[in-house]
């Protein structure tokens, strides 16, 4: 019977970590990268829509996606870029001082977006028109 009642309590903690890795993913996104990569728009930096793409020609699975996008980020480097057009346009991405355990949240939490839609930490209606 005592292991039953612990398993129920057990559920709702999984659940809300689940929830708040998910929440912290898109913190860390947005609380970061948003500053110099807009989702749909080119500013200072290659849009996320952008980046998106390049990284799921060269990287289709997501394990893959992940590893090379959170490397390129804690160490950017001209000769390990996989868009070198984007370089010569905003030059190379400054290193931000990331452990790779940040990045790869972050890479994973842009793997995982459909940023085409509503998306989890960004209120979609107030910056479609402005990107």
């Amino acid at each position: 019977m005592q292991k039953n009642k612990f398993k129920y309590l057990l559920l709702p903690l999984v659940i809300v970590a689940s929830l708040n890795a998910s929440d912290m993913r898109s913190l860390l996104f947005h609380g970061n990268c948003i500053t110099c990569h807009f989702e749909h728009k080119s500013v200072s930096a290659p849009s996320i829509d952008e980046i998106k793409e390049n990284y799921m020609r060269a990287f289709p699975s997501r394990e893959d996606f992940i590893s090379y996008m959170a490397n390129w980020i804690v160490k950017p480097s001209k000769d390990s870029s996989i868009m070198l057009d984007a370089i010569k346009k905003y030059e190379l991405m400054p290193e931000l001082g990331f452990e790779e355990s940040t990045t790869r949240e972050i890479a994973s939490y842009i793997y995982d977006t459909d940023f085409s839609k509503k998306h989890e930490g960004h209120d979609y209606s107030s910056t479609i028109n402005s990107q």
